[in-house]
């Protein structure tokens, strides 16, 4: 299903930096989930310069690993399910309505996965960025989740949907919700074809670098950055075109090639 096989294990391994055992259970999940998200960074930066985001598994893995670039959660989660499924595990995809800019009625724009070890479901996200659980959650009505100080839990909503939310100072917020029935690669490609060319996609024209931590979660979105801290305390400035390149390396682990560098710093002026 997600061509696991043709997945170079070892490289990617060695991207995320795990030299752990290997085995379709939990331990392994919850190390290999923490491991991808900690190491691979979310980024929009290819479809901000209007490149093709092509998402059979030997480009996701050449520009992922390969040339230690980020990505967005379909091309993040077709690469964490590739491994998954190389190390046996069961992997299902999902489609997810983000519930994270409130209540409005969204489209299923978001793919994130769900691993059934010995019975059980548990939710599996490597590319929902700055917001995203560090390490698995399991897919339980009721589910309440610390990891690292920040907190998550699972609430069962009508026709079995199920909403993912995260305890801020101010409460509880949702952050995506979605149905049980399973989508597919193919399902990931319509939605990445939406979210790379449409006009409303967030995507689009403006530069997007997120990234999750134990004591810091940091989003770059067009000109703004902001940090939060596990307390709940936020920072924002602006970064300049004349800081971007080194914002992104330094705080993302994001490097770019000379003619990327070149386009972002040109879309970057055009919107301070």
């Amino acid at each position: 299903m997600w061509s696991g096989e043709e997945l170079d294990l070892d490289a990617y391994l060695a991207r995320i930096g795990y030299s752990g055992e290997l085995a379709p259970d939990l331990r392994t999940l919850r190390a290999l989930h923490r491991a991808h998200v900690t190491a691979i960074p979310f980024e929009n930066l290819d479809v901000a310069l209007g490149r093709r985001i092509p998402l059979d598994l030997k480009s996701v893995q050449a520009k992922l690993v390969g040339r230690r670039r980020g990505g967005y959660c379909y091309e993040q989660n077709s690469l964490f399910a590739a491994a998954l499924e190389r190390i046996g595990f069961e992997v299902a995809g999902r489609g997810a309505r983000n519930r994270s800019r409130g209540d409005a009625l969204t489209p299923i724009t978001h793919a994130l996965l769900v691993v059934t070890i010995d019975g059980e479901q548990w939710l599996a996200d490597a590319g929902f960025g700055w917001q995203g659980p560090l390490e698995p959650i399991p897919l339980v009505d009721g589910a309440r989740v610390e990891q690292d100080g920040w907190v998550f839990g699972i609430v069962a909503e009508a026709e079995g949907v199920h909403l993912l939310r995260s305890l801020r100072p101010e409460g509880w917020v949702g952050l995506y919700s979605f149905a049980p029935n399973a989508v597919y690669p193919v399902d990931f490609e319509l939605m990445n074809h939406y979210s790379s060319s449409h006009p409303n996609s967030r995507f689009v024209g403006q530069v997007v670098a997120l990234r999750p931590g134990s004591e810091v979660r940091r989003a770059l979105v067009r000109t703004g950055l902001t940090s939060v801290g596990v307390d709940g305390t936020t920072e924002e400035r602006t970064v300049g075109p004349d800081e971007l390149v080194a914002t992104l390396a330094e705080l993302f682990g994001i490097e770019l090639d000379a003619e990327g560098v070149a386009g972002l710093v040109r879309l970057h002026s055009a919107e301070i």
